[in-house]
C-alpha cells in the first residue's frame, strides 16, 4: 500500500481564550462572516455525522440554512437515511471544513424536528426546481437509472405547470440542531493546532477550555 505522506504545515495565526466571544454561537457567526468574506467556497457547508438504526455511522454534506442563538437548521427528507437515522437516534455532529482558512468548527449536539410553520418558510425560500425536485425524489431509495428519476421530475412539472403553487412534502422539512459543546480549531506550525471547546451547563452558561492538538 502506498503511503500518503504530503502534508502542508499551517501557519502562525494563533486562538488563544482571550480572543474569541464568551458567547459560541456568536463567535461561531463571527468565523462564518469571516469564511464569506474570504472567499471560501461555499461557506455554510458542512458535514453531518449520524448514528443509522443499526448502529452504523453515516455522514454526508448538507448545507446550514439557519442559524440563532439556539442552535443549527439544515433541511432535508425525513424518509431520507439521515433523517431516520436522527429519529432514532437524534445525537448528532457538524463539520465545517474551511480548509483554506486553516480552520474548522465541530459542533456536538442534539437535533429535532422544525415545526411545520419553520419548514414552510424554508421551503417556500428554495428556487422552484428545487422544490420541484423535493416532490419528485425518494430521497435515499435507490432508483433504476437517471432517465426515472427525470420522468418523476417531469411528472411533478405537469401537476404544477406554469407559476402554480407547489406544497411542502410532509416528509420534508429541517431539523434544528441544538449544541451541547462547540469546538474551534486553528492550524498552527508544526501541527500543535489550537483547539478551543465550549460546553453547554446546565442552568445556562458556557465553559471553556483548551484542548491538546
Amino acid at each position: 500500500m502506498e503511503s500518503l505522506t504530503s502534508h502542508t504545515d499551517y501557519g502562525a495565526v494563533s486562538l488563544t481564550e482571550d480572543m474569541v466571544n464568551p458567547d459560541p454561537m456568536l463567535e461561531f457567526a463571527a468565523w462564518l462572516a469571516a469564511a464569506e468574506a474570504a472567499g471560501v467556497y461555499e461557506p455554510n457547508a458542512m458535514v453531518v455525522a449520524t448514528v443509522d438504526p443499526d448502529g452504523r455511522p453515516s455522514s454526508r454534506t448538507v448545507l446550514l440554512k439557519g442559524l440563532d442563538g439556539s442552535g443549527f437548521d439544515f433541511v432535508t427528507n425525513y424518509d431520507s437515511r439521515k433523517g431516520r437515522a436522527l429519529r432514532v437516534n437524534p445525537g448528532v455532529t457538524l463539520l465545517f471544513p474551511w480548509y483554506s482558512m486553516q480552520r474548522q468548527v465541530i459542533v456536538y449536539g442534539t437535533a429535532e424536528a422544525t415545526d411545520a410553520a419553520v419548514s414552510d418558510a424554508y421551503f417556500a425560500r428554495r428556487p422552484r426546481p428545487a422544490r420541484i425536485a423535493a416532490l419528485a425524489s425518494e430521497q435515499s431509495k435507490p432508483i433504476a437509472n437517471r432517465e426515472l428519476l427525470e420522468e418523476q421530475v417531469r411528472e411533478v412539472e405537469r401537476r404544477y405547470p406554469g407559476d402554480s403553487a407547489i406544497p411542502r412534502p410532509v416528509t420534508w422539512g429541517g431539523f434544528r440542531v441544538v449544541p451541547h459543546a462547540i469546538e474551534f480549531w486553528q492550524g498552527r506550525t508544526s501541527r500543535l493546532h489550537d483547539r478551543l471547546r465550549f460546553t453547554a451547563q446546565e442552568g445556562g452558561g458556557w465553559t471553556l477550555e483548551r484542548l491538546q492538538p
